[in-house]
Order: C-alpha cells, then structure tokens, then sequence
C-alpha cells in the first residue's frame, strides 16, 4: 500500500503539468507538418533545383569536351 502512495503525488503531477504540454507540442507539430513547406523552404527549394539544372548543364558540356579531346575517357574509369 505505501508503493502505490508514492506513487500518487508523481502522477498526478505529469498529468497536470506534463501531459497537457506533451499533447499541445505533438499537434502543434503535426499541424506544421501538414502545412506543407513554408515560403522560405519553397524558395530554397526552387533555387536548388534551378542549381541541380545549370550543374546538370555543366556536366553535359564537360562530357561532351572530354568526348571531343579523349574519346575513350570513359573506358579508363
């Protein structure tokens, strides 16, 4: 009987302080996530793209270089 006594105070605190912070922080979490990306990540995202492309580009021009100056270039790798 003396366990589940000292047991109380404790839980009875989590459910009064912690629990309801616990649940707020998880769907105030979830509700961003749901969101979607934000401006700023659209942005960012936008101009990685644009830079995967022009990096895409270069690669292509430098492939194409090499093919013209040492067509074998692929073999030696």
């Amino acid at each position: 009987m003396l366990d589940a006594e000292i047991l109380v105070a404790p839980i009875i605190i989590f459910m009064i302080v912690v629990a309801p912070l616990w649940l707020i922080l998880h769907y105030k979490s979830k509700k961003q996530v749901s969101q979607g990306l934000s401006e700023h990540e659209h942005r960012q995202l936008i101009e990685l793209a644009n830079k995967a492309e022009k990096m895409a580009e270069r690669v292509e021009t430098l492939e194409a270089l090499l093919d013209q100056e040492s067509p074998d270039w692929r073999r030696k790798v």
